[in-house]
């Protein structure tokens, strides 16, 4: 092609499965997005096995060689850069000011993480189920990497630099439930709506902490910091109305000492 660069922007049109696309000069790194943010919305509802290059190239309105110029490896490489693009998004949910009480920033972070999954809902359930012709072990690396990363910030917020093995398998346990719970609701139609789903996962995560708590020091202490900064009105407050009332009828009932008799119990 002849002229300067500073030529203006014009439409090319190229054959595409039988159609004629138009699409604008850009810069590398826009095409590029734009080839990815296409990818993204087409296997954010579409397993990646029923996702063709030609899909791709109709819905960024582009040829088909344009694609095989930006991701030379093929649907692959397109899926794998999708899929590491997806999972930033999902890292970024749980980054969270760390101020205020515990509940409140979890709950403001599921609320990204549940709206993520709505919005890639069939994607996200191949992603997290496996079993898709796309599946290799540097897809598998970029999930774990995205778990492994909702840890570190959660640990964070709970202000410990260095966790013990207990409270790091509380974490890791609590985003496997997290991803489990997802799929169900997936699977549920969305039932139950995504805010009292997110209240759910956030007790859940309550539960764990005690649970925990009641046999490892470290993480009795790291409760114990953290109850300082709810409020009444948190969901650690919603929580313990409701929780408080059943455990006192069950301590009646087995006829349970008081704590100091658990000699496993951190003072």
């Amino acid at each position: 092609m002849k002229g300067s660069g500073a030529a203006p922007a014009r439409d090319q049109r190229a054959g595409n499965g039988g159609h004629d696309v138009a699409y604008r000069r850009m810069t590398v790194e826009k095409r590029r997005a734009q080839l990815l943010a296409a990818a993204l919305e087409l296997f954010a509802h579409h397993a990646p096995e029923d996702v063709s290059l030609d899909d791709v190239a109709h819905a960024a309105e582009v040829s088909r060689p344009l694609v095989y110029r930006y991701f030379p490896g093929g649907k692959q490489q397109l899926y794998e850069a999708a899929l590491r693009s997806a999972a930033e998004d999902l890292e970024r949910c749980f980054a969270e000011p760390e101020t205020g009480p515990l509940t409140r920033r979890l709950s403001r972070a599921l609320d990204r993480y549940l709206s993520f999954v709505d919005e890639h809902d069939a994607g996200f359930t191949a992603l997290l189920q496996g079993g898709s012709v796309a599946e290799t072990s540097r897809t598998n690396a970029i999930v774990d990497e995205v778990r492994r990363a909702a840890a570190v910030q959660i640990l964070r917020h709970m202000r410990v630099p260095e966790p013990g093995a207990r409270l790091r398998m509380m974490v890791r346990t609590w985003i496997t439930v997290v991803e489990a719970a997802s799929l169900i609701w997936l699977d549920e139609d969305k039932q139950p709506p995504a805010d009292e789903l997110r209240d759910w996962l956030v007790d859940h995560f309550i539960a764990l902490l005690a649970a925990t708590a009641a046999s490892d020091p470290q993480t009795a202490r790291v409760t114990r910091a953290a109850l300082t900064l709810e409020t009444a009105d948190a969901r650690l407050g919603s929580l313990a109305r409701r929780v408080i009332p059943v455990l006192g009828d069950a301590a009646h009932l087995l006829d349970v000492g008081p704590p100091e008799s658990d000699p496993r119990t951190p003072r």
